[in-house]
């Protein structure tokens, strides 16, 4: 049988083959020193020697000759040396390269978004963040269905914090949130305000439906400690709350959206703010991905540049 053969025969029957138990013997090798090659990687020179005894065991071969004045590779030894070496010292190289990689400011980051939280929250500080770090890049998609963001290979994900997984990290990117029912003034002319949320059974509501499970939204409401569902009617239903601000507006029903996307109409007179007391405050939007994954820098400033500060 043929050395090569030979040795990959023992390294087959090895318990545990090591790579930094051949990255040692490489190192030894190369420094022709037991104490240089251990400043090298950190030990001291006993462990080390106990480490090339060790493999030498395992291997049934003696890899290193000693002196009292000298080390050098024995012929076993050069001729494994010249078999994993290169091979080592690439592996070696790659892993510099990707910590090097991690630790720079550049990369793609990829996120799923609704399309609300793209315009009010992040693309503000994105304008800031793109001019600072112009090598990395970021690819979002706006959408309401729950991502599985590990199965679809999203590096994270932005949604209300309320319904992230409990075993992913949650960011705040920014501050509470409130739904709020809103119609025209136009509308109202035809058909008087609610004043309970149970009023709105009467009304023309414009629905939304929800993308993950295919059901219409019921609108949430809470009053002194109480919360409760209404399942409203109306002519109209949205897959998006854009088209139901701009239906509001266009006086064909009543609304329920994020306040933040009716602000201003309401502020003009356009819309008209309805049921406020019934509508409390809940968690904001968070920035969520697995608490096993491990950040880059890229990813590290993206989320830094995002989060909620209050």
């Amino acid at each position: 049988m043929g050395f090569l053969a030979n040795l990959c025969e023992k390294f087959s029957r090895m318990t545990h083959p090591k790579f930094d138990d051949i990255q040692a013997l490489i190192t030894v090798a190369r420094e022709r020193s037991f104490t240089r090659a251990a400043a090298q990687m950190r030990v001291s020179p006993s462990a080390l020697s106990h480490t090339i005894r060790k493999l030498e065991e395992q291997l049934g071969t003696r890899l290193l000759n000693r002196t009292t004045r000298s080390v050098a590779p024995s012929e076993a030894g050069e001729r494994l040396i010249q078999i994993v070496g290169q091979k080592f010292a690439e592996i070696d190289e790659g892993l510099k390269s990707l910590a090097q990689k991690s630790q720079s400011s550049a990369g793609a980051v990829r996120i799923t978004m609704e399309d609300y939280a793209l315009t009010s929250l992040v693309w503000p500080k994105l304008r800031w963040f793109l001019g600072q770090f112009p090598n990395i890049h970021i690819e979002i998609v706006t959408e309401y269905r729950l991502t599985d963001i590990v199965a679809e290979r999203f590096d994270a994900g932005i949604r209300l914090g309320g319904i992230v997984d409990k075993d992913m990290i949650a960011v705040p990117i920014g501050p509470q949130e409130r739904m709020a029912a809103v119609a025209s003034p136009a509308y109202l002319s035809r058909q008087p305000a609610p004043k309970t949320p149970h009023d709105l059974l009467d009304h023309n509501c414009i629905n939304l439906r929800l993308p993950t499970h295919g059901g219409i939204y019921a609108w949430e409401f809470e009053k002194d400690g109480s919360a409760f569902h209404v399942k409203v009617n109306g002519q109209l239903t949205f897959g998006h709350a854009a088209p139901i601000v701009q239906a509001a507006l266009d006086g064909f029903g009543i609304g329920y959206v994020p306040w933040g996307m009716v602000a201003e109409p309401v502020a003009r007179g356009q819309l008209v703010l309805l049921l406020k007391e019934w509508m409390p405050p809940f968690t904001g939007y968070h920035l969520y991905y697995p608490s096993r994954r491990l950040p880059t820098a890229a990813f590290a400033q993206l989320v830094e540049a995002l989060r909620y500060r209050g």
